[in-house]
């Protein structure tokens, strides 16, 4: 049951200094002789923090601009391009849809098989794919270069160039040569007649594939994603896809270190990741594979009763889940990708959420309650390496507040990297940080209290509070997975059984997704810019090591003791009242 977890995690963590050595060249390094003439013709000279914010902002909104028009005229897209003649989205459902995977976020109110011709794919899709990937990068190579007070935090459109062209695309190619041995189409012909009853879908699946692991989107060419066996044909596709999703998150912190010259810091960012990585996968194979969900042991010890020859009630007819043997009662198998084990379905889940990537490979939904918190939990603590760059920014941010609150409790003005953190630097880090939990639990009341939500949930209680709760977590997180118990989408224009209230999903997702995508990035830009700028401060006796086991225990409480303050309500409310208030078994 482990050897998949522990496999996976040992060839990231090998992988994943090659590769982080090589980033940190990329970052700092000269431009290749064969590119420098179109880097020079990128590059509109060193910028500021508000140079390079506005012109990934600007660079942004032209991509939205695209991305809409290609949506939007789909059904005049060329034959070739759009053989099985797929027709127009809903204006929402392409508001939505541009937004998530312009903010790397993947959230998918439509199912690509059905909604999406090859075009949109390539474009609309792929596309940002790989920009909105490398806009993480590039933010976290501009913290950087502040962190160790560069005069200035480079060029936005360098820094995208770079990161698309000499790190993502190399490596997608790599992928995806891995991917189709296995099994992974890549065609442009329309779907497959099979016999008289049956339509198989397919197409240029193979280069989307690589992707969205390594840009950690997780956007699916298929509505079931990464459990379709056209995305994820075996076991060898599964365990290349998981070792995909973790590999940049790894690496950018080996970079980090490089870059910076502090190599045992990065060590202790590196080790509290990799502990609350691995807590989290213990915790969600342990209770979705290890134990059974407890409101099918309830329903099983409440089957009706028979008699025996001699007349008398046999009171258990029916064993409990929860006193059979895991291999026989393994626990909730409904909705759960069985080709590769028991223990594969939590493993991906735990490594998807973690890495803000929303791909999948089994229902969220049919998660157990406990191992549905632990997908929540990475989600709100959105540190847990979490993408290319996203993550490592926001455990900066935590570290600063670990500093801040140490310092606070001995009388020292706290210091980073020989920086002076003050008043200016902690309210950049607070907006940054509570963009997160305001954009989750805000939406989530509203939906919770208003129709929009009640009449939207599958299930009552506290599972259709997860549903709610969940499809905003993994919104503001940029991470693009659902419970997929909400009846939201509605995917074409001409629909005419719509869902109840999905323009209201569709708009409300996707306010939270641009603006938890871009805030926390433009703030932890400003905080860069301004510590650039600050003088060195002298490492004396008083000064807090960052660089120890010690400072590391205090990160790892300080990550912790805000996530709970912040989301412990929340979690008892949505699969706390699931697990321990199982329900009745019915008629």
């Amino acid at each position: 049951m482990w050897i998949f977890p522990v496999l996976v995690v040992a060839a990231t963590i090998a992988l994943s200094i090659p590769v982080g050595v090589y980033l940190a060249r990329v970052g700092d390094g000269p431009s290749p002789v064969a590119f420098r003439r179109l880097e020079g013709a990128l590059d509109t000279g060193p910028q500021t923090w508000k140079q390079y914010a506005l012109s990934l902002l600007l660079f942004n909104t032209v991509m939205f601009v695209v991305g809409y028009v290609v949506l939007a005229v789909q059904p005049l897209h060329p034959a070739f391009l759009n053989p099985d003649h797929k027709g127009m989205l809903a204006p929402s459902t392409i508001f939505n849809t541009v937004i998530s995977f312009q903010s790397n976020t993947s959230l998918q109110h439509y199912a690509g098989e059905q909604h999406l011709s090859y075009l949109s794919q390539l474009t609309a899709i792929l596309w940002n794919m790989f920009v909105s990937g490398g806009t993480s990068l590039c933010v976290l190579l501009a913290v950087i270069r502040g962190l160790r007070g560069d005069a200035h935090l480079g060029n936005f459109y360098v820094d995208l160039w770079r990161s698309v062209a000499y790190v993502i695309l190399p490596l997608a190619v790599v992928a995806g040569l891995l991917l189709l041995p296995a099994g992974v189409p890549m065609t442009l012909h329309g779907a497959q007649e099979a016999g008289a009853a049956q339509t198989i879908a397919r197409g240029p699946v193979a280069p989307l594939i690589p992707v969205k692991h390594l840009c950690s989107v997780g956007g699916g060419f298929f509505g079931a994603n990464s459990a379709h066996p056209y995305e994820n044909p075996n076991g060898w596709s599964n365990f290349v896809s998981c070792v995909m999703m973790l590999l940049f998150p790894c690496a950018v912190v080996v970079m980090f270190g490089k870059m910076l010259r502090n190599y045992r810091h990065a060590a202790v960012l590196y080790g509290v990741m990799t502990v609350l990585l691995a807590m989290l996968i213990g915790w969600m194979v342990y209770w979705d594979t290890g134990r059974p969900n407890p409101g099918l042991g309830e329903r099983a010890e409440n089957s009706v009763s028979v008699l025996d020859e001699h007349g008398r009630p046999l009171q258990r007819m029916i064993t409990p889940l929860a006193d059979l043997p895991i291999t026989e009662g393994a626990g909730n198998l409904e909705g759960k990708e069985l080709r590769f084990g028991t223990s594969s379905a939590p493993t991906f889940a735990a490594i998807s959420t973690s890495v803000a990537c929303g791909s999948v490979d089994c229902m969220h939904d049919s998660l157990n309650p406990l191992a549905g918190l632990g997908a929540l939990i990475a989600m709100w603590l959105n540190s847990v390496f979490g993408g290319k760059g996203a993550g490592l920014v926001n455990l900066i941010l935590y570290t600063m507040l670990g500093i801040f609150f140490t310092g606070l409790m001995v009388g020292r003005t706290p210091e980073y990297l020989g920086k002076k953190i003050e008043a200016r630097e902690m309210k950049l880090a607070m907006l940054a940080l509570l963009v997160h939990p305001f954009m989750i639990l805000l939406p989530t009341a509203l939906f919770a209290v208003l129709s929009w939500g009640a009449q939207s949930t599958t299930n009552p209680g506290g599972h259709g509070f997860s549903q709610i709760i969940y499809e905003f977590s993994s919104s503001s997180a940029n991470n693009g997975s659902e419970f997929a118990g909400l009846q939201q989408t509605w995917g074409l224009n001409d629909n005419p059984n719509p869902a109840p209230f999905a323009v209201q999903w569709d708009v409300a997702t996707g306010v939270v997704m641009l603006v938890s995508r871009f805030m926390p990035l433009i703030a932890a830009l400003a905080l860069a810019g301004g510590l650039s700028v600050k003088k060195l401060t002298p490492h004396t006796v008083g000064s807090l090591n960052t660089d120890t086991f010690t400072f590391g225990c205090v990160l790892l409480g300080t990550v912790l003791l805000l996530g709970a303050l912040l989301f412990l309500p929340a979690a008892m409310l949505g699969p706390g009242s699931e697990h321990f208030g199982p329900m009745p078994f019915g008629d």
